[in-house]
């Protein structure tokens, strides 16, 4: 059996994750690989009731929204990631425990080290095998997103900045599991740096 492979997409809000996905899944279908797509939070029936309620419900307080995302993660790794990796399907996943502690540990200020430790509990110790940080500024996802906010969409720059600036650092400090693409560039030429970096991991044709 082909061995599975984990591929999370991370960055700030409007940073076009969902597309290269697509266009992702597209190559490695083409290459002969199965492969599935989620999303956190959201990719399981737990996660879509948790997603429902810590981007559009009430008011929820940071530390349980970290718990919340955490939970999501739980139920997400056991039930869903970790029986498709098994299988040998490559997992590609619109954002993954980075997010977590991009959002929470940085951008709520919880403590970056604190959300990790959190988060690497939840999903005990799964860890993608590359991790693609799609970089926009907080301006310029502001101005994608337009009129239309979830809970933590409507922070204002200075929220999405410290989430930005913590992804180029986590990315900065573990180089062989991140690759940072420039989220202003076309579609395509975004995918081809992804497809350069996995052709060189050689997972990809």
């Amino acid at each position: 059996m082909t061995d599975g492979l984990f591929i999370a997409f991370e960055g700030g809000d409007g940073a076009g994750k969902s597309t290269q996905v697509a266009l992702l899944r597209a190559a490695f279908e083409a290459a002969g690989r199965t492969v599935t797509v989620t999303r956190q939070p959201g990719g399981t029936p737990l996660g879509q009731q948790i997603r429902d309620m810590v981007l559009h419900g009430d008011h929820v307080s940071p530390r349980a929204e970290a718990l919340l995302y955490a939970a999501d993660k739980a139920q997400h790794a056991d039930l869903f990631l970790r029986p498709a990796l098994a299988a040998g399907d490559v997992v590609l996943t619109d954002r993954y425990t980075d997010s977590s502690v991009a959002y929470q540990g940085a951008g709520r200020d919880l403590g970056a080290q604190e959300i990790h430790d959190l988060n690497m509990w939840a999903v005990d110790q799964l860890v993608p095998d590359l991790t693609i940080v799609v970089d926009i500024s907080a301006a310029e996802g502001r101005r994608r997103r337009g009129d239309v906010h979830d809970r933590l969409e409507a922070e204002g720059d200075a929220f999405h900045e410290a989430v930005r600036a913590h992804y180029l650092a986590m990315a900065q400090g573990n180089p062989q599991r991140y690759v940072v693409v420039d989220g202003t560039l076309a579609p395509d030429d975004i995918h081809a740096q992804v497809a350069d970096r996995l052709r060189r991991m050689g997972v990809l044709p």
